[in-house]
């Protein structure tokens, strides 16, 4: 295999993608700005703690399969997978988007492929890419082809879902279609399905928006049960054994650089139609703020200053990833509430208040928060916490730990969602 891709952006699924493709037989050149990442990637190490990855990585940097750079080169095909995050006025940020965009014009030749795998509000593809693209001189769809595909993968199994998802394709004609799926079943073993651009784009924002609106009914479930002293979690689960109720877990709020910023994608556009989408997404950003309201309320009678002990900051469990993590919203309500917070997450290298021991960091502790359920944590010993603590109240947000063990060495446990 001789073609050449260039992927621009080094993020989770710019480098997993990058990888992948060298993996496969593609000659790539990953691009990113960071001069961080390049030089480590350069050197094969990765800052990014995704299964097998950094073996994946180091193996196609010395077979000399991926190159790093931070400025693109001549490629066949072109893959844009920068972030889009949102402004404070929950408006798509799209400056990366475009500034990887302009930063290919001067590589691109006729036949080449550009593909769009960022998540976007529907219409960037065609109104803003292609613009762009055909600003060097180059008409899309007779001398270069343009397409969009959204990657569908669940960090801590990025490669593996990477071959294995079905894809949902959509090109700006039907050459470009042809192209698309041409190349990702180069590598795709899952099933790939042709639409076109604009649904495709869709399709990836109703994915997470479905979820995100899932779980704002089951939190909304838990401040409703909580008001009239029901357990959320055992309605939720003697409610899903009806064969078409499926509802999701409640908890602390929704993190990650998909759920918690997506659906605004389609809000964004549709002010006045997206009532539930909206909703949705207030609700569960109220969950951080409703978890800190419970900590006030569990440390009322606690004089002078008060130490809150975080287990896990990270969006989701078993990863490094604290994009958007509605854990991190909490402690800077602790924090501006003049709480002492110490925080223990083995999957996280830096951040304020991070303790590297677990022991140390419950020392003169009042309460302990399980914000992130990882598998780690399962082994923890709450008796050898208990020692050291200053009290002895566990607040479980994500109904993960054995309440029996817990209660057995005497600590108070609070589970969220039963009052």
């Amino acid at each position: 295999m001789n073609k050449k891709v260039c992927v621009i952006g080094l993020g989770y699924i710019g480098l997993s993608i990058a990888t992948l493709l060298a993996h496969y037989g593609y000659d790539v050149m990953g691009v990113d700005t960071n001069e961080e990442i390049v030089s480590n990637l350069n050197e094969g190490k990765i800052i990014i703690k995704e299964p097998y990855l950094d073996i994946l990585v180091k193996d196609v940097i010395q077979k000399k399969k991926l190159k790093v750079s931070n400025i693109p080169c001549e490629a066949d095909i072109f893959i844009i997978a920068v972030q889009t995050p949102i402004n404070k006025y929950k408006s798509a940020d799209l400056r990366y988007v475009i500034s990887a965009t302009s930063s290919i014009l001067s590589y691109l030749k006729k036949g080449d492929l550009i593909i769009l795998e960022s998540t976007s509000p529907v219409g960037t593809t065609q109104e803003i890419i292609k613009p762009i693209l055909e600003s060097c001189d180059l008409e899309v769809s007779k001398d270069i082809y343009l397409g969009y595909c959204p990657e569908k993968v669940y960090p801590g199994n990025i490669l593996n879902e990477l071959v294995k998802n079905d894809r949902v394709i959509g090109g700006i004609d039907d050459k470009s279609s042809e192209k698309l799926k041409e190349f990702y079943y180069s590598f795709v073993k899952g099933n790939i399905y042709v639409t076109d651009i604009k649904t495709a784009e869709m399709v990836k924002l109703v994915e997470n928006a479905y979820r995100d609106v899932n779980i704002a009914f089951a939190n909304e479930l838990l401040k409703i049960c909580n008001e009239i002293d029901l357990n959320v979690w055992n309605v939720i689960k003697y409610s899903n054994k009806h064969p078409r109720v499926n509802i999701l877990n409640p908890g602390p709020g929704v993190g990650g650089n998909c759920l918690g910023i997506d659906p605004w994608f389609i809000v964004e556009d549709n002010q006045d139609l997206a009532n539930i989408i909206k909703l949705s997404r207030d609700i569960n950003d109220s969950m951080p703020y409703y978890v800190f309201e419970k900590i006030e309320k569990l440390t009322i009678n606690i004089l002078g200053l008060k130490k809150i002990t975080i287990l896990g900051i990270t969006y989701k469990a078993n990863v490094d990833d604290i994009r958007e993590s509605p854990i991190i919203d909490l402690i800077k309500l602790l924090k501006n509430a003049g709480y002492t917070i110490s925080i223990y997450d083995p999957f996280v290298d830096e951040y304020e208040f991070l303790e590297k021991d677990l022991i140390k960091a419950c020392e003169d502790s009042d309460l302990v928060v399980l914000g992130v359920d990882h598998t780690i944590f399962k082994d923890i010993s709450f008796k050898d916490i208990k020692k050291v603590m200053k009290g002895n109240i566990l607040l479980d947000t994500r109904n993960f730990l054995d309440r029996k063990e817990i209660e057995d060495v005497k600590f108070i446990y609070k589970l969220l969602g039963d009052n």
